[in-house]
C-alpha cells in the first residue's frame, strides 16, 4: 500500500494552534495588500489619505506595513471609503 505523502504545509495546518496564528496573519498581510493597491491605483500617498480621512499618518502606514494587527471598522471604513472601497458583510451560516 502506498503512503500518502503530506506536505509540510498541511501538516502546519492541522495543528489548531498553528492554523489560527496563520489565519491571523493572512488577515493582516490581506488588508496590508489591499491598502498598497488601492492606494497606487488611486495615487494617493500616506499622508494625502491621512488628510482625507482624519485618521493618523502612522496609523495608516503601520496598516500598509502589517505593523497594526488590531485595526477597527472605525478605522478601516473611512480609509476604504477614500480609496473608493466599501466592506461587506456576507452571512455564512
Amino acid at each position: 500500500m502506498k503512503t500518502k505523502t503530506i506536505s509540510t504545509f498541511d501538516r502546519i495546518m492541522s495543528d489548531k494552534k498553528r492554523k489560527a496564528k496563520f489565519d491571523q496573519g493572512y488577515q493582516d498581510f490581506l488588508i496590508s495588500e489591499l491598502l498598497i493597491e488601492a492606494m497606487e491605483a488611486e495615487n494617493k500617498s500616506v499622508r494625502t489619505l491621512s488628510k482625507e480621512t482624519g485618521i493618523s499618518a502612522t496609523m495608516i502606514q503601520n496598516l500598509r506595513s502589517g505593523k497594526n494587527k488590531n485595526a477597527s471598522l472605525k478605522t478601516l471604513f473611512p480609509i476604504l471609503k477614500a480609496l473608493h472601497y466599501t466592506i461587506k458583510f456576507k452571512k455564512t451560516r
